[in-house]
């Protein structure tokens, strides 16, 4: 049962979290397109800087 190292464990665990950062960053975006225009503007968001959208998307 050489398969569940704690190797493995972490390779999971880090899998996991990479899933729930990526599902919180869709419910934040989607937060944030739900808001008023007015506030989405005093709030820049959408960014107003396509090469700072560009970096994260890197």
């Amino acid at each position: 049962m050489d398969i569940f190292t704690p190797t493995l464990f972490k390779a999971v665990g880090r899998y996991a979290a990479s899933l729930r950062t990526m599902q919180e960053r869709v419910r934040t975006e989607r937060l944030l397109n739900d808001l008023p225009a007015s506030i989405r503007k005093d709030i820049g968001w959408p960014d107003s800087f396509p090469e700072r959208r560009a970096r994260r998307a890197g």
